[in-house]
């Protein structure tokens, strides 16, 4: 429990450090994190990456309960669903493992590679 609180907190004060730093970067100046991005990473930077998009989730359901789109004009239900049993850690190893066997797909996002190799069979599990 410990560990998974100060893991919290790393991730957290890295998302606040990189946003400081990126001070005025407008929406469009952020790039779109592709395999390319994703294999000259560190595992720790791969790892802020998806507890970033972790934390997004989480507050979007959080904040957004109240006054919710239904699940089917909302893919955060789904992703939920169909990564559901998976960790920070199961996931970034597969997208290792998905860019090292399909190494012609590095400009793939990754956000891209985590829907249709992880999220859809998941949700096909779920059935």
């Amino acid at each position: 429990m410990a560990m998974k609180l100060q893991l919290r907190t790393v991730m957290f004060l890295a998302c606040v450090t990189w946003t400081a730093l990126s001070g005025s970067v407008g929406a469009q100046e952020i790039p779109l994190i592709t395999g390319e991005h994703w294999t000259k990473s560190s595992e720790e930077m791969k790892k802020a990456y998806l507890a970033g998009i972790g934390n997004i989730v989480q507050i979007e359901l959080a904040y957004g309960a109240p006054s919710a789109a239904p699940d089917a004009q909302s893919i955060l239900p789904r992703m939920v669903k169909g990564l559901k049993g998976q960790t920070l850690d199961s996931v970034r190893d597969g997208l290792n493992k998905w860019y090292a066997a399909h190494p012609d797909q590095l400009q793939r996002p990754v956000i891209e590679t985590i829907w249709f190799e992880m999220v859809v069979p998941g949700l096909q599990k779920a059935k």
